[in-house]
């Protein structure tokens, strides 16, 4: 049985999460042993629709794969749900979807729809005044305390570090269960964050490749008083360049032979997802 994901904040260790966006990702994170993991708004975007970050991806959309995550695997899932996909009354409809659906935690940002990723120029973000209803809605229709909210504000960028830190205050008064100021400037600005609110609720950081994150590891994050470390995007990261080689080769040889000790086979796909067990648990219902 998992621990859930608030038993695991109650740790004093940072929590490692990769972000996922499949039932294959799913898989391969939980048998790495990480203990949750994060499906990724810009992954589902990148992955499944071939589009950036840039709030095109449906609620309906989002929550099926939640559920086929859920359906694979109990391990804890962050859902990144944007803005919640709406007002206050769609934010409600969005968290009794996505806690249907096997979510552990959602993950609900400050900025207009429609949103883009944290680390691109262009943001703007809502008031205030509308994030702490959102916050306040999104909290009144979880069914279960166990569902946490997780509230991200991305107004440092726009509005700068002064307002993002008051933003966070009050994201963290109206109950928020973790706090994500998005993209720091400055290991400085890192520092205040982690003394300001680190001793007071978890804190999350996104460690994206290419982004504009000032430290790049989990231990870096402890020392700064910081609970989560998002690796949203990595695992690809890595399979988009090893994908493009594979194609190149395959384009301009017609074979695949070079980097077939790079490759696993279909026997052991099979095996690392499962077969023997399915197959086995079919066996249950052959009658004669």
């Amino acid at each position: 049985m998992s621990e859930s994901l608030r038993q695991l904040l109650a740790g004093d260790q940072v929590l490692s999460v990769p972000g996922i966006y499949d039932g294959l990702s799913a898989r391969l994170v939980e048998q790495a042993g990480f203990k949750a993991a994060f499906l990724s708004g810009a992954c589902l975007s990148f992955a499944r629709f071939g589009r950036p970050d840039m709030g095109i991806v449906s609620a309906a959309e989002v929550a099926e794969t939640v559920a086929v995550i859920r359906e694979r695997t109990p391990m804890p899932l962050i859902v990144d749900i944007d803005t919640g996909f709406g007002n206050a009354l769609n934010v409600q409809r969005t968290v009794t979807t996505f806690e249907r659906a096997g979510a552990s935690a959602l993950q609900m940002e400050d900025q207009l729809m429609p949103k883009r990723c944290g680390h691109m120029r262009g943001k703007q973000v809502i008031s205030r005044q509308e994030m702490v209803g959102k916050i306040h809605a999104a909290l009144d229709a979880r069914h279960s305390d166990e569902t946490l909210i997780f509230a991200r504000t991305d107004a440092l960028g726009v509005n700068g570090f002064d307002d993002a830190l008051e933003r966070a205050e009050h994201y963290l008064e109206a109950g928020a269960d973790a706090i994500f100021v998005e993209a720091p400037a400055n290991l400085e600005q890192m520092q205040i964050i982690g003394e300001r609110l680190g001793s007071r609720t978890p804190l999350i950081h996104n460690l994206v490749e290419g982004g504009q994150s000032p430290v790049q590891s989990a231990d870096e994050l402890q020392a700064l008083n910081y609970r989560i470390a998002l690796f949203p995007a990595s695992l690809l990261h890595l399979f988009i360049p090893a994908a493009q080689k594979l194609l190149a080769q395959l384009a301009h040889s017609g074979h695949l032979n070079e980097l077939r000790n790079q490759m696993i086979d279909l026997a052991t796909v099979n095996d690392l997802l499962g077969a023997d067990e399915l197959l086995a648990a079919g066996k249950k219902y052959q009658y004669e």
